[in-house]
């Protein structure tokens, strides 16, 4: 039962990967209809539940007390797969899909993999990101493609604009890398105090999930990086 015990938060990070590499096959299908959904869709949703594992492997190994050495760098290497390669294997696909976007834009979505790869690095071997983040995570990160995703296949010109994706793609890449202090989602207690800016971020996520579904999930992260930075400015 122990080594049952222990190994229940690596089998979660596993299946972290497992929904990566999933997400990142139907990300070269982007408009190809699999079932009631497209292949993007398929690939944001592969995408969704390797984030709900990479939560859950870190709760359940708090909770069981099974931290290991081996589970710390197990969790970069899938978060790298799945919220690194898989949303710029879906931005390159999907991008690919509008014919104003020229390839070499497509090919700078490369830049994400490679700025997660060293953020995700410098995680390991910074001490200074127990209670927070020094630079922006990289499930934020995939989270924003998602959403980009979303505003693409919607009809939203800005969000196939080759300038404006660029843009995108070099300042999502760059804030991974940044020095910017974010707070962290992970709650000692659920109270108020002290847990304002996680309150907020959580509640304007879901009113405007509600309003525009996973629409949304770009300007979350723009909040969330907005809420990290204003108070340690005023």
């Amino acid at each position: 039962m122990n080594i049952i015990r222990k190994n229940i938060p690596n089998s979660l990070t596993c299946l972290n990967i497992l929904s990566g590499c999933v997400a990142i096959v139907f990300a070269f299908h982007p408009t190809e209809s699999f079932g009631s959904m497209s292949g993007w869709q398929w690939a944001c949703l592969a995408i969704g539940i390797a984030a709900i594992a990479d939560f859950s492997d870190g709760f359940m190994a708090r909770l069981l007390k099974a931290y290991s050495d081996l589970g710390k760098q197990l969790d970069s290497l899938s978060d790298l797969v799945s919220f690194g390669v898989a949303p710029a294997m879906l931005l390159m696909n999907l991008a690919g899909e509008f014919p104003q976007i020229p390839l070499w834009v497509r090919w700078a979505a490369l830049l994400i993999p490679i700025c997660g790869a060293l953020r995700l690095a410098r995680f390991n071997i910074d001490p200074r990101q127990t209670d927070g983040f020094i630079g922006l995570p990289i499930p934020a990160n995939a989270i924003f493609w998602i959403g980009w995703a979303a505003l693409a296949t919607s009809g939203w010109q800005a969000a196939v604009n080759p300038w404006i994706l660029l843009t995108a793609i070099i300042l999502e890449s760059l804030l991974m890398t940044s020095n910017i202090r974010l707070f962290s989602l992970k709650f000692k207690n659920f109270g108020w105090a002290g847990n304002q800016l996680r309150w907020v971020l959580i509640l304007a996520s879901l009113l405007l999930i509600i309003f525009w579904g996973l629409q949304a999930f770009c300007p979350i992260i723009f909040i969330y990086i907005i809420l990290s930075v204003y108070p340690r400015g005023s």
